[in-house]
């Protein structure tokens, strides 16, 4: 499992004037706050004086894949690429009308990372600076199969707001234009010109490449095997349907059912000492408790006790000998068939909460429900069919029209062969195997930020 990257840059002070004057201006641009025609002084002043406002993630979240989204990929357009094994983050680039920039890195808590040595020419205008521009996408570190040698880098796939023109009601195609060929091709074409400014970046930059919905052989035989970094799935997206901050169900993340995941807190539970009962037995092996996040309630987090993480003698012998904290931080689970218990894969210290108890619910449904990667094979005939007859329908009905309306830029990845066919049922659907065990893998154990420790000193008869 690859290491999960830190974000880099200078904090922004939380509850700061700075961070509230971002925020304000975020949500103004993404328009997030409910009037949409309020101007960005009285935004920005609203915002100055509440220190509750604005503090929604404006990313997109996607939802878990299941059977039933097989017969959505053939209805409607979507894209996939794949899900990179890294961090999510906007990438937010805030110009002043003297064209000085700077560049923030928004994580999922809304929280702003400044960082330093960027500069983003206008794609019309190249000597000019770029004005506010708002991206989607992931921080990983890719490493050099032969070297080595490790690179901080940004993945960007999506774009919310361009040369501070709101782009999110937008279709997919349009958006990613704008990313690809106004953001990405200045930008770098700007790095070949000034070799001062490709040594003064603190990451590199690139753009994802999509594909159609039913190239996922290409995508599955190619793409992933040429990464430098891992992988976490696929994502599929609507091309019809705009950028939507929260939730999604047109944003459907598939994992094989047996690699499907999700994030706990850790609460270990030690049984009493038989020589001091009201002392807790260090020595002894703890109760390794899975609690689901249930949000916020009077100020206050909310979890409740879910269910048990199996850890054996020597998993529990490694954790002892790390000599790091284990309570009371996130872990990410996933589900032993064979076992029929919760298996660790490695804690997510770049989360503060788990996953909410309506999330951890579609998932485990999704786990139940789920699709293998020879069912999304065998199916991509059936997409590509009725895709091709969706867009010889559309010609047909558009062939009269004047002036002709050109085609939407096809993504850089398509289907370079035939896929592989299963045998299908009755219905016409191809069968499904129970998911293949997956060997446990750990991620490095580091100390959480977000760890406190706290909670009831004695739960179930044992203390903690």
């Amino acid at each position: 499992m690859s290491r999960i990257p830190s974000i880099p840059g200078t904090l922004v002070p939380s509850h700061s004037e700075h961070e509230r004057w971002l925020r304000g201006l975020v949500a103004n641009l993404c328009r997030l706050e409910h009037d949409r025609h309020v101007s960005l002084r009285s935004c920005v002043r609203r915002v100055l004086s509440d220190t509750n406002s604005f503090t929604r993630f404006p990313g997109s979240q996607p939802i878990s894949f299941s059977l039933d989204h097989l017969d959505e990929l053939e209805k409607r357009d979507y894209w996939v690429c794949e899900k990179s094994d890294g961090v999510r983050v906007l990438f937010f680039l805030q110009t002043d009308p003297t064209g000085s920039q700077a560049v923030y890195l928004i994580d999922r808590h809304n929280t702003y990372h400044e960082v330093s040595g960027f500069w983003f020419p206008r794609p019309d205008r190249p000597k000019e600076s770029l004005m506010d521009t708002i991206l989607d996408g992931e921080l990983v570190i890719d490493v050099d199969p032969q070297s080595k040698r490790e690179v901080l880098r940004y993945l960007a796939f999506d774009c919310l707001v361009f040369n501070g023109e709101r782009v999110m009601s937008k279709p997919l195609d349009k958006r990613y234009w704008r990313l690809k060929e106004q953001f990405y091709v200045p930008w770098s074409g700007a790095i070949k010109e000034l070799p001062q400014l490709a040594n003064s970046i603190p990451f590199d930059i690139k753009v994802k490449n999509i594909s159609f919905s039913y190239g996922i052989e290409d995508v599955f035989r190619n793409v992933i095997p040429s990464l430098q970094h891992g992988n976490d799935g696929l994502i599929y997206t609507c091309t019809e349907t705009p950028y939507v901050p929260g939730t999604d169900p047109n944003i459907l993340k598939w994992k094989p059912p047996s690699e499907n995941s999700i994030d706990f807190k850790l609460v270990l539970r030690f049984p009493p000492s038989k020589s001091i009962p009201s002392q807790p037995n260090f020595c002894a092996k703890p109760f390794f408790g899975l609690h689901i996040y249930c949000g916020e309630e009077r100020g206050q987090t909310q979890y409740e006790p879910y269910d048990e993480l199996y850890v054996d003698d020597d998993e529990w012998q490694k954790m002892k000998l790390s000599g790091e904290q284990v309570d009371d931080r996130i872990v990410e689970v996933h589900w032993d068939p064979e076992l029929s218990r919760w298996r660790m894969m490695r804690f997510r210290d770049d989360k503060p909460h788990g996953n909410y108890r309506t999330v951890v619910e579609k998932i485990i449904q999704s786990i139940a429900d789920g699709v293998e990667k020879s069912a999304l094979l065998a199916r991509a005939p059936a997409i590509r069919a009725a895709w091709k007859a969706r867009h010889a329908q559309s010609r047909q009905q558009n062939a009269g029209a004047r002036p002709p309306v050109p085609p939407p830029p096809p993504p850089p990845s398509q289907l370079s062969g035939h896929c592989a066919q299963e045998a299908p049922t009755s219905n016409g659907h191809p069968t499904t195997h129970p998911p293949p065990p997956v060997p446990l893998r750990y991620g490095p154990i580091a100390t959480s930020r977000w760890s406190k420790v706290s909670g009831p000193g004695q739960y179930a008869g044992m203390q903690r």
